[in-house]
């Protein structure tokens, strides 16, 4: 497989797990529009640090799981019913919600040190990406798309810790105008992550019914 196409599929699977308003894009977008956009870039340069690190050991993780087809398979099925469920309460939450205009906490960040610790401090606390970043690569390499090679898992780290920059970017320097649209909603956020958990409910799905 190219390592062009790996490093994009590493890309957009990061950048489809931060797209959901979070602490961490938040708070980028907060030190973003108090601070300035240079210190908002340096934030999510420190998150994406230790993003590397977390998608790196993911991959390892699952080279390893790769080789126990036993328990690859149970995980893709407990991995299914995880992401129908979340899917289903995504929808029906939007469902039930009124539109009302996602805000950004505020909350007062004292700490004087330098915000490319700071995101990687928050970075570190968000242990997210492991667990994801694993079922992605294993999804992904089940397919054929990818192995487990050094190259290949380099080459995806590194897509992925691209593609958290690309959506903290994003925030930083978009949010400020988009925050009082409808696009940033709790409602339509809502519907976004119930369908990008149902997409995967559904590779998933796809993914087992080849191996039966």
């Amino acid at each position: 497989m190219s390592i062009t196409i790996v490093f994009f599929l590493g890309l957009f699977v990061a950048l489809i797990g931060v797209i959901p308003p979070g602490l961490l894009n938040m708070t980028a977008a907060k030190i973003s529009l108090k601070e300035g956009a240079g210190r908002g870039v340096m934030f999510s340069t420190g998150v994406c640090l230790v993003v590397f690190i977390q998608t790196y050991i993911a991959a390892i993780f699952s080279r390893y799981l790769s080789n126990r087809t036993d328990i690859v398979e149970i995980l893709q099925r407990v991995a299914f019913v995880i992401f129908v469920l979340i899917t289903v309460y995504f929808l029906l939450s939007a469902s039930k919600q009124k539109n009302d205009v996602t805000e950004v906490v505020e909350e007062d960040i004292k700490s004087k040190k330098s915000r490319f610790f700071y995101g990687m401090l928050l970075s570190g606390l968000n242990v997210f990406p492991i667990p994801y970043q694993a079922y992605m690569t294993i999804t992904l390499a089940s397919f054929g798309i990818m192995d487990f090679e050094r190259l290949s898992i380099i080459t995806y780290v590194t897509g992925a810790s691209m593609g958290t920059f690309v959506m903290l970017y994003v925030y930083i320097f978009f949010f400020d105008k988009i925050k009082d649209k409808a696009f940033t909603s709790q409602k339509n956020m809502n519907y976004i992550i119930g369908s990008v958990t149902g997409l995967v409910a559904l590779i998933t799905f796809i993914n087992i019914l080849r191996e039966l």
